[in-house]
């Protein structure tokens, strides 16, 4: 696995975790049960501190970092969408974060809050539980519904077995 060790900070890693090859998980990281981590993604907890819940996914090239002293915070259940920066944050259980998008220093997503693609959420931010976030900077535009998440909880059921099935890769 591509783990690191960083002046004595050390990943803590759920064994029914999948980390990818080659994303690269640096310093004082936990990764909780059934979590996936995608190609290209970086979790550097060289100064800060960084927790993903359980059954979430960490999805291609994304970044996550914290200030020296601070953390990040990933929830349960959620869904950081491809090539987003997630900065000292805060994400609660359930939300989606869209593509490319940054949450910043200090923000907080709510449980349930989905933020769209390309948002950016800007340092100390607060989108609430089920809040519909777009845009640069990221403004409230609705609410999420019962169908959005019945859909967001199929495709996370996806990414939840994601762990144990790329187990299994074979390499070509």
């Amino acid at each position: 696995m591509p783990l690191y060790e960083f002046e004595g900070r050390k990943p803590k890693v759920s064994p029914g975790a999948y980390i990818f090859p080659n994303a690269t998980v640096i310093g004082e990281v936990e990764i909780g049960d059934k979590s996936w981590i995608g190609p290209g993604a970086v979790l550097r907890g060289d100064y800060g501190t960084i927790k993903v819940g359980d059954f979430t996914a960490i999805e291609d090239n994304c970044v996550l970092h914290a200030r020296p002293g601070e953390k990040t915070e990933i929830g349960n259940h959620v869904t950081v969408g491809h090539s987003s920066v997630i900065h000292t944050g805060t994400i609660h259980d359930w939300a989606v974060i869209g593509m490319k998008s940054v949450v910043s220093d200090f923000a907080n997503i709510g449980v349930w809050a989905a933020v769209g693609e390309g948002a950016v959420v800007k340092s100390k931010s607060e989108i609430p539980d089920g809040a519909i976030a777009v845009g640069v900077p990221a403004k409230i535009i609705g609410s999420v519904d019962e169908k959005y998440k019945k859909l967001w909880e199929d495709y996370k059921l996806n990414y939840n077995t994601f762990a144990e099935r790329y187990r299994k890769l074979t390499k070509l």
